[in-house]
This record gives structure tokens, C-alpha cells and sequence, in this order.
């Protein structure tokens, strides 16, 4: 190799030198800022209302065939329950069984009136809860029975009809809680006699009343 050759090949052994260590320090690089993609997780379910489960309880309140308390004739309502709800996120669903005492409240017909005596119903019920708080409604078929009233006399045995209602119920602990609860019902076609003369009249009753559950 000549004089004039030499300084030219090692020219082109030190730039092939330096582009190699570059790629070299370039591929390092990208290995060292290289991270896994992100693992993918379900997203946590929502909180559930807390109102789940069975249930026993018991009401006080007042039937009328008015809401107004002041007018019309009343009656003092005693009564017991039972239920079932199912959480679904904030909502619940359920049923609930109930017998009641209707206090021998008056009811209008034709020339006279009669006394509702006693009711059982079962009832779907549909609300949200708010932290310690449930709001709902409630519809279902109610049987009544009657009973004769001074001159007028009811139909014998029990007469189906419906009740559809709302109420709100307060936690007091995790098994105790306390509600108020508002039911509107109606007896169709209900049969009476007043002075040998029979009618059929739907009846028409409020019952706004008071309780306390049990859940289980």
C-alpha cells in the first residue's frame, strides 16, 4: 500500500467504526425505553343498592276513602308482611305477601254503606336506592272482605280487586329499616243490598301507613 492509500483506508475503517458503535448505542436505546403494552382488566361492577334478600315486617297506619285525614270516615289499619328484593346495581326488584285489618272503615254504595273489614294482597315492587334510602312503587291484586253496615249488607266472602301504591324506606341498621308506605285500591263489582234493593259498585279505599323490617 502506497503512502497516499494508507491515510485513506483508515479514513474508511474510522467512519465504518463510528456508524457501527451509532447503531449499536441506537438499538441499546430502544431496548432500554421498551415497556409492555398495558394489560387489559374488567371494569369493576357497579355498587350494588344493598337491599337484597328476605324480609319480615309489620304497619300501622289509617284507611279512609279520602287521603284527606280530616274527612270521611277512618279506620286503624294493623297489618303484617313479608318480602323478597333482589339488587340490580342501584336498583331493586322483589315481592312482598301482606295481610291487614282494615279497622271495619266505611265504604259508600248505593243508599247506605258497608265495612271493609280485612285485605290480603301480593304486590310486585320496583324502586332505587340512595345509599340508606329505597324509593318504589308497588302494584298487585288485593282481596277484601266486607261486612254489613246498619241496614245495608255486604257480599259474603273475600273480592278480588287491585292496589298499586309508592313508599320510602329508611336503613336503621343492616338487618332493621323503616318505612312509609301509601296504597290505593280498588274492588271491582262489589254486590250490596239496602231495603231489598242489590247494586254492584266498585269501592275505592287509601291506606297510608307506617312499618319497620326485618331483613334476614
Amino acid at each position: 500500500m502506497t503512502m497516499k492509500a494508507k491515510p485513506f483506508a483508515l479514513a474508511i475503517v474510522a467512519a465504518i467504526s463510528t456508524a457501527s458503535f451509532s447503531s449499536t448505542a441506537v438499538l441499546a436505546a430502544d431496548l432500554t425505553s421498551y415497556s409492555e403494552p398495558p394489560t387489559y382488566n374488567e371494569p369493576a361492577a357497579g355498587p350494588k343498592a344493598g337491599w337484597g334478600g328476605a324480609y319480615v315486617g309489620a304497619d300501622l297506619g289509617m284507611a279512609s276513602r279520602k287521603l284527606n285525614p280530616f274527612e270521611g270516615d277512618k279506620g286503624l289499619v294493623v297489618g303484617a308482611h313479608a318480602g323478597y328484593n333482589m339488587d340490580l346495581d342501584s336498583g331493586v326488584v322483589g315481592a312482598e305477601i301482606e295481610a291487614s285489618h282494615l279497622g271495619n272503615v266505611k265504604s259508600r254504595v248505593p243508599g247506605g254503606n258497608i265495612k271493609e273489614q280485612g285485605r290480603v294482597a301480593a304486590k310486585a315492587k320496583a324502586g332505587v336506592g340512595f345509599n340508606d334510602t329505597l324509593v318504589y312503587g308497588t302494584a298487585g291484586v288485593a282481596l277484601t272482605s266486607f261486612k254489613d253496615n246498619g241496614g245495608t249488607s255486604g257480599p259474603d266472602g273475600w273480592k278480588p280487586g287491585w292496589v298499586v301504591g309508592a313508599g320510602v324506606e329508611q336503613k336503621l341498621s343492616d338487618n332493621l329499616s323503616a318505612r312509609v308506605e301509601y296504597n290505593y285500591t280498588m274492588t271491582n263489582d262489589v254486590r250490596s243490598t239496602t231495603a231489598g234493593v242489590t247494586s254492584r259498585t266498585d269501592v275505592r279505599d287509601q291506606v297510608l301507613k307506617a312499618g319497620v323490617n326485618y331483613r334476614f
